[in-house]
């Protein structure tokens, strides 16, 4: 594992330590993203409630990381137990499933208020649809994405 790389695992591992959380800490590099996954029994305790101490989890992991050791080449991000991973297969997973309802039924579908970055996944996934479009709606963060079907131009 490359010195960053490993100063990044280090200052997790750290962070879990003043927590009293015990756990193991593995690292995957992606084409655009160092992800580091904390396996611990104490996973919904780093999770917390619809995510949000995950988010600030990674939030002080990176304060701590520039603080220590300046800014990463790439960005990082912090997962426990592979929630982050299955949540993202799971907004796949209705963005594909309200895009086939558009198909068929011809009348547009608007889905549940989310996050810019989970609005982004949804955009991404449909655009293997050509024959519907998404936008979003609303104001943040009441922000939503409608899918309807394209009538052409």
């Amino acid at each position: 594992m490359p010195k960053e790389e490993e100063s990044i695992k280090g200052i997790i591992e750290e962070l879990l330590s003043r927590l009293n959380v015990e756990g193991r800490v593995e690292f995957l590099e992606t084409a655009d993203n160092l992800q580091f996954t904390v396996r611990t029994r104490e996973a919904g305790l780093l999770i917390g409630e619809g995510g949000e101490n995950l988010i600030s989890l990674n939030h002080v992991a990176r304060k701590m990381v520039e603080k220590k050791v300046g800014k990463t080449r790439l960005p990082f991000s912090v997962d426990v137990n592979d929630y982050q991973k299955q949540k993202m297969e799971e907004l796949k997973d209705l963005a594909r499933m309200a895009g086939q309802r558009v198909r068929f039924f011809k009348k547009e579908v608007a889905l549940k208020p989310m996050s810019s970055y989970e609005r982004r996944i949804v955009h991404s996934v449909l655009t293997e649809y050509p024959d519907i479009i998404t936008e979003s709606r609303g104001e943040d963060p009441q922000r939503f994405v409608v899918i309807k079907p394209f009538l052409g131009s």
